[in-house]
């Protein structure tokens, strides 16, 4: 297979694409478990078929080595797929509510709808992950799709695109590629759920065109994900971790570690040991190294190589390691900035996401100075913390606030399905992965079902005798809930906790046991 050139979407046919899936939407296919399943599996298939390709794809896009592509993107996103499809009839079986004696008689229970046509604006540093993985959460919710990759990866898209149309449902699953025209004009038009992964300042832009219609949206963001660093660590072992997720990818990671905040007995340890860890992962040569990805475009390399140029001019402020760039090759060396200062006005490093293989190092006087400066900026979507006191851990985690929180090591929460991935505040809001996901694409639709007789005993609502002195102490009597103290409260939680279906066949058993003692006695 070829990889092909990305051809944009003529901007006077995304109208008509995305009525196209809508009318896909409506025959009701999608909310079919066996349609949901089969999707999902050409999905993986689409991807097992087609590793070298998608490998190929991603190189040509960022000179990213095969091997990291399909452990940091593609594999994450095959297992996501069977998760999926492991746990897919337990997530859509109706979840029964227990609603007290007085509904004794009713079924109630939450089932979990589909929002309808789901628009996904992917990224293009993950572009596989961050682009299927989303759509494959809704898929499995039970959504159609109009997926928008991003134009910044060309290759990652043009092949996506191909292998879309190939191996997935046309009639509910499209893809539109372009620029900002294109993502414009679907923005424009009425999705029932937008998904949106990228920078702070266009997801503005998509919260705005959603609010147009009420239509709610998942965005996954990023910003300044901080690294706490303290004297019981081994900065050996630190510092290789940090290094390589400062360099998967060339920094070009939404949670990778944007800045070290280090205590002074620490600090130049940790910063002696960045060097020897980088000869460990890529060799004394990296820039001849395979393995080692470039910088994604020349404007991406012209701003990043600006930030690092104007913190040096910062008095203090000195390369520590590395520092080498190259724009003929998008060449940036993983590189740590020490002297680093925690003001934002006058660091520029400081000031927003680095997004790059760039690491400033900040001294603190303590783990509660960490603390403080942390709590003094926005919320980030990671905070890495090493430390081997409980205690230390145990304060960052209860003083500091972000969407993931990784102790003694970096991304590997990414590995696990189980757990949310998502941002707070300025980082994003919404989460996904393996069942998150399929909430995230789902909405709880309250449902009571009662039978259709019964209505003397539901007559006691009704005026005159609910609105008499005499009918609200029987109403409040059988529906009004009352304050206990706590040893009550202490009991009833006992008590809700206990498996009441499998007390109610033991006590079934038991009363048929009796019976059945006695009765052998008579005869």
């Amino acid at each position: 297979m070829t990889i092909p050139t990305l051809e944009y979407t003529a901007v006077d046919q995304i109208e008509k694409i995305v009525e196209a899936v809508r009318q896909g939407y409506s025959t009701d296919v999608t909310k079919s478990l066996k349609w949901r399943k089969q999707q999902l599996r050409q999905l993986h298939k689409m991807i097992d078929e087609n590793e070298d390709i998608l490998c190929q794809a991603a190189y040509l896009d960022k000179k990213q080595a095969a091997g990291e592509a399909f452990l940091v993107d593609l594999m994450v996103l095959k297992n996501e797929i069977v998760d999926a499809l492991e746990n897919l009839d337990k997530w859509v079986k109706p979840e029964r509510v227990h609603a007290g004696l007085v509904h004794a008689l009713d079924r109630c229970e939450i089932r979990r709808e589909p929002f309808g046509v789901a628009l996904i604006i992917g990224a293009w540093n993950y572009a596989y992950q961050l682009t299927l993985g989303p759509f494959m959460a809704a898929i499995a919710a039970g959504n159609a799709a109009v997926i928008k990759p991003s134009e910044v990866a060309p290759f990652s898209a043009a092949v996506m695109t191909l292998l879309i149309e190939k191996y997935l449902d046309p009639n509910c699953v499209r893809v539109v590629n372009g620029g900002v025209p294109e993502t414009t004009r679907l923005l424009e038009l009425q999705f029932d759920h937008i998904f949106y992964t990228g920078n702070g300042m266009v997801g503005k832009i998509v919260m705005a065109a959603a609010s147009k219609h009420l239509t709610p949206v998942v965005l996954e963001l990023g910003g300044k994900s901080p690294v706490i660093i303290d004297d019981t660590v081994d900065p050996q072992v630190v510092a290789k971790r940090i290094m390589w997720a400062k360099s998967v990818n060339c920094g070009q990671t939404c949670i990778a570690p944007d800045y070290v905040l280090a205590t002074p007995n620490v600090l130049p340890k940790f910063v002696s040991a960045c060097s020897t860890a980088l000869n460990e992962l890529y060799g004394e040569k990296l820039r001849s190294s395979k393995d080692y990805p470039r910088i994604v475009a020349e404007r991406h390399f012209d701003r990043l190589s600006g930030l690092l140029s104007e913190q040096l001019k910062i008095p203090g402020s000195k390369v520590a390691v590395g520092g080498f760039c190259d724009r003929n090759e998008l060449f940036i060396e993983p590189t740590v900035v020490t002297g680093v200062g925690k003001d934002e006005d006058t660091n520029p490093l400081m000031k927003d996401e680095i997004f790059g293989p760039i690491l400033p190092v900040i001294e603190i006087k303590n783990i509660e100075e960490g603390i403080q400066y942390v709590r003094s900026r926005d919320k980030p979507l990671a905070l890495y913390v090493f430390s081997k006191s409980d205690k230390t851990i145990s304060t960052v985690l209860s003083k500091t606030d972000s969407g993931n929180t990784i102790v003694n090591d970096l991304f590997m929460n990414m590995a696990v399905g189980e757990l949310p991935f998502g941002g707070v505040g300025p980082s994003g809001m919404g989460k996904y992965h393996g069942h998150h996901g399929f909430l995230a694409y789902t909405h709880p639709r309250s449902t009571m079902i009662r039978p259709a007789g019964l209505e003397k005993l539901v007559s006691v609502r009704y005026p005159p005798l609910a609105y008499s002195a005499t009918g609200r102490k029987i109403v409040g009597m059988l529906l009004e809930k009352k304050l206990r103290g706590p040893v009550a409260q202490t009991v009833m939680s006992f008590l809700k906790k206990l498996p009441w279906n499998l007390v109610w066949w033991m006590a079934c058993v038991a009363v048929g046991v009796v019976i059945g003692y006695f009765g052998r006695g008579r005869g």
